[in-house]
């Protein structure tokens, strides 16, 4: 058989020898009184332990869950963990709470990320007890129990908030099917002289020229412009549409007007963090908008919160409301402000593989919190505030989306600084925030410049005539 010759300067390179591999490290038993939970609409499967005695069925109806509960309780178990399964594990994961246990709801993805395995109801609840008992699941941030009343509230509002959007946008379309161009004089037809139009129309009116009189004299628009955008065709399936969208858009408010009480209760029941400090008075840089909350919010979200959030240029009181009904005042389970930002999902995903460093995409994700940052981000960049020159800096490098995720990183790091220290937050001038970005800029000209061998020498300043 032909010897190979070795190459020149190859003669002693080998591969380093590396340590024989040992004996696998035995897993640790974190949860030694630990249950799993596989959740369903009907039936929930439950796991204490290994046997056939350990694993039991239950139903979904109440009487069912108090069964579960005294089953565990009986069985010696301390800590559950179960899957978030759309809404269905809310009830059991609130009466397991009640009774004492420790609860720990998982993300599905934790559970499906070990493959090669059997599918059964059974086998799951196994899984889950299994992985719970060596400390392998990692529980979700859930707020504390006295806010989840203020968070629902809220979460309805919202939900109230889009459905009547969806019926503006449907009175929009019977208009237009009738040609009224009530959208091309008016750029909002549930404004006041909006609603003194649609609602002539709803009461019989047809003379485009009475109609325009309705406008207020402040619109853009002339009356002629009004009287022949207002001349429709004025047939009755789409006038009974538009009767029908408009009144559902009436009840929409009215219902929001409802939420808006049970938000103002609710938040006089939360304990005053404020102590003796005043509540801040700032001017309204803006208009009321139909969508803000029907009463002054600033007192009582300060007094809940124990700090000013709105003094953060961009977070008005609407996104200080979202950020306290969904995280609360105690941030104390993100150790820092990065672990914040990254479960938030508005800071790229970093991973190191040998000693090269890969970004990624932010962590995917609707939640509430980054949508009210990402719109605040939005708000902010216009503004003449170092936040603003902040995002317009980022905007001429990576565009406006990066802008956008990059911006509200620095707003959640600042809600998280505020809500952990409760100092008052310290609003840094326009020029300074500039000065500070031209030294960072002349200070890497000056390092390139030595690199290369030249001297950077400042302009002199011409004396003022």
């Amino acid at each position: 058989m032909p010897v190979r010759p070795q190459q020149p300067g190859r003669a002693n390179a080998r591969r380093p020898q590396t340590k024989p591999a040992g004996p696998p490290r035995p897993w640790v038993i974190t949860h030694p009184h630990a249950a799993g939970i596989d959740v369903h609409s009907d039936t929930h499967w439950v796991c204490v332990g290994p046997g056939p005695d350990g694993v039991r069925q239950f139903g979904a109806y109440t009487c069912d869950l108090r069964a579960v509960a005294d089953w565990l309780a009986a069985r010696g178990v301390t800590t559950v963990a179960m899957e978030s399964t759309g809404v269905y594990w809310i009830p059991l994961f609130e009466l397991l709470e009640a009774r004492g246990f420790d609860v720990h709801l998982v993300e599905p993805g934790q559970l499906h990320s070990c493959g090669g395995r059997p599918k059964t109801d059974r086998l799951d609840c196994q899984w889950i007890q299994r992985l719970h008992t060596y400390g392998l699941l990692k529980g979700s941030f859930r707020p504390p129990d006295a806010l989840l009343a203020l968070r629902g509230y809220v979460r309805q509002r919202q939900t109230v908030v889009r459905a009547a959007a969806s019926h503006v946008q449907r009175v929009q379309k019977a208009l237009e099917q009738m040609n009224v161009k009530l959208t091309e004089v008016l750029s909002d037809i549930t404004g006041v002289s909006g609603t003194k139009i649609i609602d002539a129309v709803l009461a019989g009116e047809r003379d485009p020229v009475v109609l325009a009189g309705h406008a207020s004299p402040k619109c853009a628009a002339d009356r002629a412009e009004f009287a022949k955008a207002l001349a429709g065709t004025w047939r009755a399936e789409h006038l009974f549409a538009l009767k029908q969208e408009w009144e559902l858009l009436q009840f929409h408010h009215r219902q929001i007007d409802a939420c808006d009480e049970q938000i103002r209760a609710e938040l006089g029941r939360l304990p005053d963090r404020a102590g003796a400090k005043a509540v801040p008075v700032k001017p309204r840089q803006r208009g009321r908008k139909k969508n803000d909350l029907r009463f002054s919010a600033c007192g009582p979200l300060f007094r809940a919160l124990g700090v000013d959030l709105t003094a953060i240029d961009g977070i008005d009181v609407g996104t200080a409301l979202v950020i306290l009904a969904e995280i609360g005042v105690d941030v104390s389970k993100f150790p820092t402000e990065k672990h914040f930002a990254a479960w938030l999902g508005v800071s790229p995903r970093t991973g190191r593989s040998n000693r090269t460093e890969k970004r990624g995409r932010p962590r995917r994700g609707k939640h509430r919190v980054k949508q009210a940052l990402r719109m605040a981000a939005q708000a902010v960049g216009r503004t003449q505030t170092p936040l603003g020159a902040f995002y317009r800096r980022i905007k001429s490098r990576i565009g406006g989306a990066g802008a956008v995720t990059a911006t509200a990183r620095k707003l959640a790091c600042l809600v998280w600084r505020l809500l952990t220290h409760g100092a008052e937050y310290v609003r840094q001038g326009l020029d300074e925030y500039e000065g500070r970005v031209k030294a960072k800029l002349a200070q890497a000209l000056r390092r390139k410049a030595a690199a290369l061998g030249y001297e950077l020498v400042a302009k002199p300043t011409p004396a003022p005539a």
